[in-house]
């Protein structure tokens, strides 16, 4: 295999710090032991997966293409550009008192939990700042905690600060005057929509499962009907797909619905966040990719 191109080249931020937010074990997300199991289950959103994912990308079939950087922790005023006061105090507060607390249902504080999450915003403004410098062309932040549930004023699914929306603010605080938020994952990326839910200099598109909130902590629904508000209507586009949904379904929401709007929006800048719980596949993905590089 030839050497890659510098056009080929994906340049991946990521930091090990990431890996001491401990979420614990219990059933599922619950972190509670019932007390009659041999075996407690680790939390969904455990260290393990990414541990994987930086594997993958250090010794599998892509990783001659990629260049490493490390990144820093967020700073409490870049946080403030997309959350409130009184949320970041909130979790400095449960941090300086030990972790170990529940912030919202399935979302725990663990001690190293806020220096992770700091970790990933600041790892994800990072890589950011590196595109708006010039120089790269795709970038890609490996984080832990996710962000895209974190909503201005309040954590959900698992997210405490909104990586992507740090980022996507970020951009337009560069001078960018159009960005595109899209969003592939399992479940609906809420917490990125309400932050810019009455912007029309954000078009955020959300491809998901049709469940609905699931709780004071997630009140949006996902639904087709959620718009956007004020100068933002229109600009918020739900796209819930039914359950089972695979290639063609993926397929055909881009074609018909994602690509149209984006065309029409003409962003400046474009943030893509992937979840891999819609990739059950992957290790085939993996395979494709290895035989097409060797083509």
């Amino acid at each position: 295999m030839s050497a890659p191109s510098t056009s080929c080249r994906i340049d991946v931020f990521w930091h090990d710090g990431m890996l001491d937010h401990d979420t614990g074990k219990g059933v599922f997300d619950t972190g509670m032991n019932p007390g009659f199991l041999e075996v407690l289950e680790k939390h969904p959103e455990n260290s393990d997966r990414i541990r994987n994912i930086v594997s993958i990308l250090r010794k599998g079939p892509i990783s001659s293409y990629i260049s490493w950087h490390s990144g820093s922790p967020a700073t409490i005023h870049q946080l403030l550009s997309f959350h409130s006061q009184e949320y970041v105090d909130m979790l400095i507060e449960a941090d300086k008192n030990g972790g170990k607390k529940e912030i919202c249902c399935g979302t725990f504080l663990n001690p190293g939990s806020f220096n992770a999450a700091l970790l990933a915003a600041g790892t994800t403004l990072s890589a950011m700042k590196y595109i708006l410098d010039g120089y790269g062309e795709l970038i890609y932040a490996l984080v832990r905690p996710p962000g895209h549930h974190a909503q201005p004023t309040q954590a959900d699914g698992y997210c405490f600060f909104n990586n992507a929306g740090l980022a996507v603010q970020l951009a337009l605080d560069s001078g960018c005057k159009k960005v595109l938020v899209l969003d592939i994952d399992v479940h609906y990326g809420n917490g990125t929509a309400e932050g810019f839910y009455r912007s029309d200099k954000v078009l955020t598109v959300s491809l998901h499962m049709n469940h609905g909130s699931w709780g004071p902590s997630h009140p949006q629904n996902g639904t087709v009907d959620e718009l956007g508000e004020g100068e933002g209507f229109g600009y918020n586009l739900n796209v819930p797909l039914p359950n089972g949904s695979g290639d063609k379904g993926y397929g055909y929401a881009m074609r018909e619905l994602v690509i149209p709007a984006v065309e029409k929006f003409e962003p400046d800048m474009m943030v893509l966040v992937i979840g891999q719980d819609s990739s059950a596949r992957w290790h085939v993905i993996l395979l494709q990719i290895e035989i097409a590089l060797k083509e």
